[in-house]
């Protein structure tokens, strides 16, 4: 999408972090947005901010790992701008402890797959056919470098190496028709997504008090907040998002940190096909 001008966007996780990076980048480059948050106070504060940019944008408030609230605030953005472009599928939450904590009910009731990977194919299936309906336009789904370089076995790793496989599938499935898919892989970033349980649904909450990996992963939240508070600018990443739209990247990374573990992880794959090279499968 060279012309983003006039173009309309809808963006979860808006009122903040990534999503108001992106908000504001793509705002700035005359793209009319719809902000969508599950935090109200959050959402109004960044919505009027950038309307005092003289920017068009609105604010829709829904939780994103109901697919019954991710179609309302489909049809809020269709009311008010008439026709979707482009849908970031950004909001995420943190959690889901590694091996040996794992219970039934930390993978059946998992607020984090809900958000991370769920909300995404909602999301997916929801403004995909308003994108083609539009004329074509552009999805980026947000993963993380977690996605490609688990390091244990955590709900929120499977969650994101799930949103980089359905964005690959995806950008082969949807470019005949006119949609441009991009899978944003950051790094550490300036978020919150340590404090992402201060918006976790009442639904989830006696799962989670009686969910033996929450207190691990509270810990473990708690260790990353520093990294996260000397993390990258979200407005900069919201910079490569808009840049990787126009551009039509597969792929979004927001630095080199992690390159040399991803690196890694395909040098094994690579070692896996070496070792049965020479070797004539039994048929």
């Amino acid at each position: 999408m060279k012309d983003l001008a006039g173009k309309t966007a809808f963006i979860t996780g808006a009122a903040s972090g990534i999503g108001l990076g992106v908000s504001t980048a793509l705002a700035q480059a005359g793209v009319k947005v719809m902000m969508c948050d599950i935090e109200k106070d959050a959402l109004d504060k960044a919505v009027e901010g950038l309307k005092r940019t003289n920017a068009d944008v609105a604010g829709v408030i829904a939780d994103v790992s109901l697919k019954a609230e991710l179609q309302a605030a489909a049809d809020a953005t269709l009311e008010r701008y008439g026709q979707v472009h482009i849908i970031h599928n950004n909001a995420g939450v943190g959690g889901g402890g590694g091996y040996g904590t794992w219970t039934e009910a930390s993978w059946s009731w998992s607020w984090t797959l809900g958000v991370n990977l769920m909300a995404v194919v909602w999301g997916v299936e929801i403004f995909g056919p308003l994108i083609e309906k539009a004329g074509g336009g552009h999805i980026v789904n947000t993963a993380s470098v977690a996605g490609l370089m688990s390091f244990n076995g955590a709900a929120y790793n499977v969650s994101k190496y799930g949103v980089v496989a359905l964005s690959e599938g995806l950008r082969n499935e949807l470019g005949p028709r006119g949609i441009g898919v991009s899978v944003l892989c950051p790094g550490i970033i300036n978020t919150q997504i340590d404090k992402s349980v201060r918006n976790l649904p009442e639904r989830f909450a006696a799962a989670a008090k009686a969910d033996k990996t929450t207190g691990e992963i509270a810990e473990w939240l708690k260790n990353l907040s520093p990294r996260l508070e000397a993390g990258i600018d979200p407005m900069y990443v919201g910079e490569l998002v808009r840049e990787g739209i126009e551009g039509d990247w597969p792929y979004i990374f927001t630095d080199t940190e992690f390159e040399p573990v991803i690196s890694m992880r395909f040098a094994n794959i690579k070692a896996g096909f070496d070792r049965v090279r020479d070797r004539e499968p039994r048929r």
